[in-house]
């Protein structure tokens, strides 16, 4: 379903469209480039029967929200050295203004308030919206996700060649080829995904929807949130920080540094976790997550 959040077209799904019984919300905010189909069905399900109103929405400029292409397609080649220099990077669009864009979900489904869940660049959502519209947030739930200060740890050589790799040929089957290269080389060791089933979740989101250059525009909104770090100091909702000890796109040590930065937040590390969301992790993030709702609702 679409609505109009922030003023852009933006694809939602809602496990109880104009619930009026008061159920507590939880809002998940998915990561660089995926789709909300990302979120795995088992997942949302249990959210729900242990007697939450689920959303999950498409990020601007990916899925079948609202695309971006009229501001063009940045150069990461130049964007990342930048990068590396300190030098100032000027974004399409800003992780602040995805965080916007959640806090106008909530405002368009007349949500007063809702537990906001992020993984990874939806992490980094989440907590920009603890900041923005503290009052709007019952608890925050920051996965495999970063703090985006300075110095901290990077990806692995082997996954930041893959990562900064081109696909093979021009299509989308390349493409989706690539893409499950990636997803391979992040996942969880102590949970892997059988090479088949990857394969069909990623042409899955393909069909769906296939924008590459809106995946490239997240990239440079993330390099450029430099000011999050410090800002973090100004969360007050309870916080959970979630992460896994085998993340080789974003190291624990990245999950540790949030929750540093943020007064009272609890950090747990889930061992052969890496960076995605296999039924094995999602069992033991549920076991944290849903009792952090439950105590903060």
């Amino acid at each position: 379903m679409k609505i109009k959040a922030n003023n852009i077209d933006i694809e939602i799904e809602d496990t109880h469209p104009g619930d009026t019984t008061g159920r507590p919300v939880v809002l998940l905010i998915m990561g660089l480039g995926m789709q909300l189909i990302a979120w795995p069905p088992a997942m949302v399900q249990s959210i729900a029967d242990a007697g939450f109103r689920v959303l999950r929405f498409d990020n601007r400029d990916i899925g079948l929200s609202q695309h971006f292409d009229h501001l063009g397609s940045p150069s990461l080649l130049w964007e990342g050295l930048k990068f590396r220099l300190g030098w100032r990077i000027r974004p399409p669009y800003s992780v602040q203004d995805m965080a916007a864009d959640t806090v106008g979900v909530l405002d368009a489904l007349q949500i007063s308030k809702a537990h906001v869940v992020g993984v990874s660049m939806g992490g980094m959502v989440a907590q920009r919206v603890a900041v923005l519209a503290p009052g709007r947030v019952l608890s925050l739930s920051s996965i495999m996700s970063s703090s985006g200060a300075r110095g901290l740890p990077e990806a692995s050589p082997a996954v930041t060649r893959v990562l900064l790799g081109r696909p093979a040929g021009k299509g989308v089957q390349a493409a989706v080829d690539h893409t499950a290269r990636l997803l391979k080389a992040i996942g969880s060791p102590g949970f892997p995904t059988p090479d088949a089933e990857l394969r069909e979740k990623v042409a899955a989101a393909a069909q769906r929807s296939f924008h590459p250059q809106g995946v490239l525009r997240q990239m440079v909104a993330i390099a450029a949130d430099s000011s999050r770090a410090a800002a973090l100091a100004q969360v007050t909702a309870p916080t959970l920080v979630l992460h896994g000890k085998a993340d080789p796109l974003v190291p624990m040590a990245c999950g540790q540094d949030t929750a540093r930065r943020i007064p009272g937040a609890r950090f747990e590390s889930i061992e052969g976790m890496g960076h995605d969301l296999p039924p094995g992790v999602v069992d033991r993030l549920l076991a944290f997550l849903i009792p952090h709702f439950k105590a903060h609702s």
